[in-house]
């Protein structure tokens, strides 16, 4: 019990400092074309919904209250990367959708940042252990109980199909 106890906690070190370590790595790149990273985030998350989130829903996939997430979607329709729309099935919110703008930005960067994360993730690890490293995580996240594990599940089947 006490090994199991001690190889769990390494194993979440390890796992915790290496995705910060690279986190940072991405956050100090010159590749967000003065984006933040969640404000990329949000914009990601809309890539894949043509009709657009509420900002609830935006809230819980890139994992910022309310408050958070409307404060961020105001600034980022100032700066023209997205638009609110009527939500035909609740006319009491708003959806928030992608301009033009917002994709183009959305698409560049993210070529960028894809480019450097598999720089960063084939400097140790060849494709068998990036397969195994992709398993075990989404294995960790099926498991994780609560709505956050949940909408993070429904965000990756999303846009893996």
């Amino acid at each position: 019990m006490a090994l199991h106890l001690r190889l769990a906690n390494e194993a979440w070190e390890a796992y915790y400092r290496t995705q910060a370590t690279l986190a940072r790595e991405f956050a100090d790149a010159d590749i967000w074309e003065g984006l933040h990273s969640t404000e990329y985030a949000v914009l990601y998350a809309l890539s894949f919904e043509a009709t657009g989130l509420r900002i609830t829903e935006l809230g819980d996939d890139v994992l910022l209250t309310q408050p958070g997430m409307s404060r961020l979607i105001v600034r980022l329709e100032d700066r023209g990367f997205v638009e609110r729309t009527e939500d035909h099935a609740d006319g009491r919110v708003h959806r928030i959708r992608l301009t033009e703008a917002g994709l183009g930005i959305q698409r560049r960067v993210g070529a960028h940042i894809a480019r450097r994360v598999a720089k960063a993730m084939t400097r140790a690890l060849d494709a068998s252990q990036l397969m195994t490293l992709r398993d075990l995580s989404l294995a960790l996240l099926v498991a994780a109980p609560g709505q956050a594990a949940f909408v993070q599940q429904r965000a990756i089947v999303r846009k893996r199909s």
